[in-house]
């Protein structure tokens, strides 16, 4: 089975480094400015010795409703690639951490407006009922760290509402998970 988990091409995994670059650039529905690839949501792509393929993604939290959109997305660009029959895996183990946003994908949010997250995730094992507390995010807008969350939740699940005290924009912070 040939398998390509990091987006690198060499003779065993070409096929499957040609079916990830196929689908990595899906966009995010919900932020448009970030990929499915960015985001580490795309895990990983298999190619079968008969040609199977199947992509596998993690959601960002359980539930997530653009789960299906991505799913849609992926399996249309699989299709239009000549990936008729190929499968798309919603995987939620090992669930979906902030650590595995690329630094693209922070700089992306941050000139999209929405604050990228700060800090890591909590390491497996870790006390899970403890909830990370920001001390500052910085604003995305002005840079200024006076900033205060306004909600938990923001426009969607995984971002919180901030406002920054310095230029009084509100802004959303993507989560730390």
């Amino acid at each position: 089975m040939r398998t390509a988990s990091d987006g690198t091409a060499g003779t065993p995994a070409a096929t499957a480094a040609a079916v990830r670059a196929l689908v990595a650039d899906v966009p995010d529905p919900e932020v448009p400015v970030v990929t499915i690839d960015d985001l580490g949501v795309l895990r990983g792509v298999v190619v079968d010795d008969a040609g199977h393929v199947r992509v596998d993604i993690t959601p960002t939290y359980s539930g997530c409703p653009a789960m299906e959109a991505i799913r849609a997305d992926i399996e249309a660009r699989l299709v239009a690639g000549g990936h008729r029959d190929a499968e798309v895996r919603v995987v939620l183990a090992p669930a979906w951490t902030t650590d595995w946003m690329s630094p693209t994908a922070r700089r992306k949010l941050a000139a999209y407006g929405i604050a990228p997250p700060s800090g890591s995730a909590p390491a497996a094992g870790a006390d899970r009922a403890a909830v990370p507390v920001s001390l500052s995010v910085r604003c995305p807008q002005c840079g200024s760290p006076d900033t205060r969350e306004l909600s938990r939740f923001g426009s969607t699940a995984c971002k919180s509402l901030w406002r920054c005290l310095a230029c009084r924009e509100p802004f959303d912070h993507f989560k730390t998970f």
